[in-house]
């Protein structure tokens, strides 16, 4: 037992020395002699503010459904990610580990595909969205620049979600099929605001949920609290109306999850005898209410049920088609894929498909990660969401145990990641640029905290101050 125990803790990285381990390597020796540079130059003293300015143009820019602009932020940011590991010593945590196996597994992939050129743009993207990723998690421990990034991703999301509502009152053009002409949501209005698909909006809305709810716990001033919580409900409201059977499986599991963390929260300011009941009624109250609505409101019922129908509905028959086209190439690309990105999909994907009707991708997480990285780099990915999972929940339950407050922010982490993996089975929006920027979003609100509990700023930092580190999460 005891055995087991251990290979369960190594299998986690619980103890895994990642600091020490770094010093070692070759990298870090090449750095330290750049270090002093960095303490002097006026680039790297202002770096952390460019780094928000690029955020914040990228939530901008991402309200729309043109996403060149997006790369070149992402390289700019890459950029500013390498200038600061040359110059000051980064900030490595044990989910980094298999995060770095999943990119290695990823470029091998690239260089034994059969189409190996176009894998080289999936790559490159992989690699941009990885240095954004690092990128939000160095920021993000600033207290002052996780408020800008939240307010501002909130105040993009509210825009968007008037011109939402605007659509669903006056109307909005039919850019694709969306819905099936022969049930009876023909001519049903599924809004999608700037981006111009309605599952796509779905998916963007899913972990602004969560994070809008620990905004309005977390921000002072009754005025700040009204229109971040107003800010929820149109978001709610609208993810409601994309009427996509995917994003409310995942904004289900989001909000779920992060009502229970609030319940978890809240409990011990109730009376004893309430709180063993608090989560179970929660629950139930929710559960009855979903289904007081999906019996009351007829649009929302005839969704419901189409997910019952099997091929008797277009969508479904349509990914039930591509799902066993996918079969069909992780059967022959078993160990490392065909290369990741949509490019060499689509080069691969008419070989395989099934009927007249091409695919932009597996419509599936875990089958796109398998077909791309085969089983190598479906197994790495999981086992960074497990690592993920297991640091980012102790980490909550110790800032909850310690009440502070900035548990919030890792609970709306957790909440955000669960319900675009729920989403994330049944469509594949998640590589989209305007979502898999939120995705490393969510991420890096958990990593962030773990980040700022495992290191003190040092007084000749060329950094701006720095989170006080917590002995939670250590």
């Amino acid at each position: 037992m005891e055995r087991a125990t251990r290979l369960w803790r190594g299998l986690l990285l619980r103890d895994f020395p990642i600091e020490s381990w770094w010093q070692g390597s070759l990298l870090s020796r090449v750095s330290g002699s750049l270090r002093s540079w960095g303490k002097s130059s006026l680039l790297v003293q202002t770096s952390d503010w460019i780094g928000l300015g690029l955020v914040l143009l990228y939530w901008v820019f991402s309200a729309q459904s043109s996403t060149g602009i997006l790369g070149l932020i992402l390289l700019a940011m890459a950029a500013l990610v390498v200038l600061g590991w040359l110059v000051e010593t980064p900030t490595w945590l044990p989910v980094h580990l298999p995060l770095g196996l999943f990119w290695g597994i990823a470029t091998l992939a690239t260089i034994l595909s059969p189409v190996p050129y176009a894998a080289r743009e999936g790559w490159l993207k992989l690699t941009l969205y990885l240095a954004g990723y690092l990128l939000l998690q160095r920021l993000l421990r600033q207290l002052q620049f996780r408020d800008w990034i939240v307010g501002s991703l909130l105040l993009v999301s509210l825009a968007m979600g008037v011109y939402g509502l605007r659509q669903y009152f006056y109307g909005a053009a039919e850019l694709a099929t969306w819905v099936d002409p022969e049930s009876g949501l023909a001519g049903l209005t599924r809004v999608y605001s700037y981006l111009r698909n309605p599952n796509l909006y779905g998916g963007y809305l899913v972990p602004l949920v969560p994070l809008g709810l620990a905004a309005v716990f977390l921000w002072p001033g009754w005025g700040v609290k009204l229109l971040v919580g107003f800010t929820t409900a149109v978001n709610l409201l609208c993810l409601v109306l994309t009427y996509s059977r995917g994003a409310w499986i995942g904004g289900l599991a989001a909000l779920g999850m992060m009502a229970v963390l609030l319940a978890q929260w809240h409990t011990p300011r109730l009376p004893a005898r309430w709180r063993r009941w608090t989560v179970p009624t929660l629950l139930g109250g929710g559960a009855a209410a979903l289904l007081l609505a999906i019996l009351t409101v007829r649009p929302l019922r005839l969704r419901v049920r189409s997910l019952f129908w099997g091929r008797l509905d277009t969508s479904n028959n349509f990914r039930l088609n591509v799902w066993a086209a996918v079969l069909d190439m992780i059967r022959d690309f078993p160990i490392l894929g065909i290369g990741p990105g949509n490019v060499a999909f689509s080069r691969v994907y008419p070989l395989y498909q099934r009927g007249n009707f091409s695919a932009l991708g597996a419509y599936s997480v875990p089958l796109q990660l398998t077909v791309e990285t085969g089983f190598l780099g479906s197994l790495a990915f999981a086992w960074f969401l497990l690592v993920l999972w297991d640091h980012g929940w102790r980490c909550w339950n110790r800032l909850l145990s310690s009440r502070d407050p900035e548990g919030l922010w890792v609970a709306a982490g957790l909440a955000a990641c669960t319900g675009m993996m729920a989403h994330g089975l049944v469509d594949t929006i998640w590589y989209r640029p305007q979502v898999q920027m939120l995705w490393w979003l969510a991420v890096a609100l958990v990593t962030a905290k773990l980040a700022s509990s495992r290191t003190q700023p040092s007084s000749n930092s060329p950094r701006g101050k720095l989170l006080s580190p917590s002995q939670d999460c250590i």
